[in-house]
């Protein structure tokens, strides 16, 4: 194909996706075929506008898998950076959770247009091996598994036909934005809402585009769109919208969680983006959350994922073959064929690792079943050796996976192996949260910047507002309060309070004697 019509983009699907499936498998080549000419030409103007500002340092791109490559690898296969944003986030969340003594977090993602929900569990997210975009279109390649709803701080509220109050998913986005932006939209949304309730400061928005709020604008926007068909106030209305939107967000996380049989009990939350913590409370209550951790910097939680991501690069290759009669020879040929590949990739990135571990498992099933388990199998490589794999050790693999999948084994049924699943991982050196960690001395008086009324609960309270940032380490606010800082806001609500770690973490929870 290159010979007879030169040119830097072709895309073979062995390549891509050495796997059976052939729907799945045209599908992701089609998508990194359309992309690789828009990628590959952004990349290459990146590279130029960083080195001709004097940058000399790694340039890699994150992938949906939550590792990132090189750029090199970006161009060649750029169907890997599909949803890799929201993965940027999750990678940073487990990282900060876990440097706060937590190791079960759900981590909620909130920007302007979306509510973005992952489940990680003993400190390891979940990898899912393909997602749908629009139209159809299958994107098959490992991912970290994200539920994504249309409640961010962008999203519409309206009445519907049915006299039903609905959030999104059409989304006002940043241009022209909520009501209260003035740019034109006069549909409310869920930032007009918290605008209008006191929780957002009207006088000083995030982000330092905008010199102020339009309250008024907001309120008219709620009142004509929600309030009037509802026979409600502006400001119950507005109170209305946050609860619709605050009750999806629930939901999004019960299905990561509750339908997947994790007790949210055991999990903390952590609100990210731009919005995420004003609603932090209310998913506590709502869900039966243990805790909410608002990480130092919310509205910079993916960017930090991006620079503390490992480097990951993963193998697929299609063996279909009963179990019984399984070429364990070949296979291991295969194993040691990747690994090396891997590593081969990792030692071209130039890139410096603190150590590198190569993980395999199989996809796996029972005859006659269409879906399959993951199944990991322990191999300990070494240097001129094969892997160690045996039949025994892929069957008790597959037993343990099955029982805690599903409860129980099928007995007299043959076990199939569709393919192998190799991913060689560079980890790289994290960054130490402590650096982000609180200097302020003092008590968190030092901290205050007034108060104002906030609506919550079908109430108006005179909350606290404190300079977030300003808060020492072990500060405790008690709710109702309002903490700001230049990329989010936090609201403790009425029964909550507020305290501040040694990372300079805020951690939400009820206050004792508070309402359940």
């Amino acid at each position: 194909m290159r010979k007879q019509w030169p040119n830097a983009y072709v895309t073979a699907s062995h390549q891509i996706l050495p796997e059976i499936r052939e729907f799945e498998r045209a599908s992701t080549t089609s998508l990194n075929g359309y992309l690789q000419p828009v990628v590959s030409s952004y990349l290459g103007r990146l590279e130029d506008s960083l080195a001709g500002g004097g940058f000399r340092g790694e340039l890699l791109i994150v992938q949906s898998n939550g590792g990132v490559m090189t750029v090199e690898t970006a161009r060649e296969r750029p169907v890997r950076t599909a949803l890799s944003g929201p993965a940027a986030g999750v990678i940073a969340a487990a990282h900060i959770a876990a440097s706060a003594g937590y190791a079960n977090v759900l981590t909620c993602d909130m920007g302007g247009t979306s509510f973005d929900v992952s489940l990680v569990a003993d400190g390891q997210h979940a990898l899912s091996p393909e997602t749908s975009i629009d139209f159809g279109l299958v994107v098959r390649s490992p991912m970290i598994e994200i539920t994504t709803i249309g409640a961010g701080g962008g999203s519409i509220a309206r009445v519907d036909r049915g006299g039903l109050l609905q959030i999104g998913p059409d989304s006002a986005g940043s241009d022209p934005g909520p009501a209260c932006y003035g740019l034109g939209n006069d549909r409310p949304t869920v930032t007009d809402a918290n605008v209008v309730l006191g929780r957002i400061n009207a006088d000083r928005p995030i982000g330092g585009a905008l010199d102020r709020l339009d309250v008024a604008a907001a309120e008219r926007a709620i009142a004509a769109h929600v309030g009037e068909p509802l026979g409600l106030s502006a400001v119950a209305a507005a109170e209305a919208i946050v609860r619709v939107a605050n009750s999806r967000m629930a939901g999004a996380i019960r299905l990561v969680s509750i339908e997947r049989g994790h007790d949210p009990k055991r999990f903390i939350a952590m609100p990210f983006g731009g919005g995420g913590a004003l609603h932090a409370g209310a998913l506590i209550r709502e869900v039966g959350l243990a805790k909410a951790l608002v990480p130092r910097y919310p509205g910079v939680t993916s960017a930090l994922g991006c620079v503390i991501a490992d480097m990951r690069h993963d193998f697929v290759h299609t063996l279909n073959a009963l179990l019984d009669g399984l070429d364990i020879a070949a296979v291991d040929a295969e194993m040691l064929r990747t690994a090396a590949a891997g590593r081969a990739l990792l030692d071209r990135a130039g890139a410096s690792f603190d150590g590198i571990d190569t993980a395999f498992e199989f996809d796996m099933s029972y005859v006659g079943q269409t879906h399959t388990v993951a199944v990991p199998v322990s191999i300990t490589l070494s240097a001129g050796a094969g892997t160690g794999l045996t039949r025994d050790v892929i069957a008790a693999a597959f037993d343990t996976r099955y029982r805690a999948a599903y409860g129980r084994l099928l007995s007299g049924v043959p076990v199939r192996v569709l393919n192998l699943r190799t991913a060689v991982i560079g980890r790289r050196r994290k960054l130490p949260l402590e650096l982000l960690a609180p200097t302020a001395t003092g008590s968190p008086s030092d901290a205050r910047q007034g108060s104002r009324k906030v609506y919550a609960d079908g109430a108006w309270h005179e909350a606290a507002v404190y300079a977030r940032l300003d808060l020492p380490v072990g500060a405790v606010i008690p709710g109702p309060a309002v903490l700001e800082q230049p990329d989010t806001t936090i609201f403790v609500d009425p029964g909550m309070t507020a305290e501040v770690d040694r990372l300079g973490n805020v951690v939400l929870g009820r206050a004792e004697g508070g309402a359940p």
